[in-house]
């Protein structure tokens, strides 16, 4: 069973259908034991640093979370859920995220336009995987206007542009995230979701 966690960031209900439509047995909760029991876990979220943090904090969800990923079960982020793997975000100063990879969130440019907003290229940077199968330099769905600095480089596998690099894909062991919406993303981002659905323990090879 396949837990998509529900801490009142959005964006569930497409992921959960996305599962479900590749033959996953998934649920949406917000209950510690349900997340505690799946064999994988799927953590998406759309909108602020600060608020996501409270709102984990309150459902009392930090601790499961940190132990799920300790544990090595198969754990996925995606977009505002990678970010909160990190330690802080530039968003919100001061509010802690979970702080299972080092490093920060950071803005894009004032120069930029924000949010990134849109298809683009995910270039992988190294074997995972998540790109099994898949051709390189795909077309990804994008929206947000922070992006990852991990203090471990290595564990970025897919970079994107806006313009310059930025981490899309991250993997430590059986931890993975996308900055991108793979339950947006059409025919590869559904691809990326079946090969996280079809992990087996062999690929968790990348620490």
């Amino acid at each position: 069973m396949i837990c998509v966690v529900d801490y009142g960031a959005g964006n569930l209900h497409s992921v959960h259908k996305a599962l479900q439509h590749l033959g996953a047995d998934a649920v949406v909760s917000s209950d510690a034991d349900d997340i505690e029991r799946a064999q994988k876990v799927v953590f998406p979220g759309v909108g602020a640093f600060g608020r996501a943090v409270s709102s984990i904090n309150r459902l009392g969800l930090a601790d499961v979370l940190r132990d799920v990923i300790d544990r090595g079960r198969p754990f996925l982020g995606i977009c505002l859920g990678l970010q909160l793997l990190f330690e802080s975000s530039e968003e919100k100063p001061g509010a802690r995220g979970l702080a299972a990879l080092d490093g920060q969130v950071r803005r894009f440019s004032e120069k930029l336009k924000v949010p990134h907003l849109g298809w683009n290229i995910v270039r992988p940077t190294a074997a995972s995987p998540l790109w099994r199968g898949i051709p390189d330099d795909g077309y990804y769905y994008f929206a947000h206007s922070y992006y990852i600095a991990p203090q471990r480089p290595e564990i970025v596998v897919g970079e994107s542009e806006y313009p310059a690099a930025f981490p899309a894909a991250i993997q430590r062991g059986s931890l993975f995230g996308l900055q991108f919406h793979p339950e947006k993303s059409q025919k590869l981002g559904l691809a990326v979701l079946r090969n996280f659905i079809e992990l087996k323990n062999e690929n968790y090879s990348r620490d």
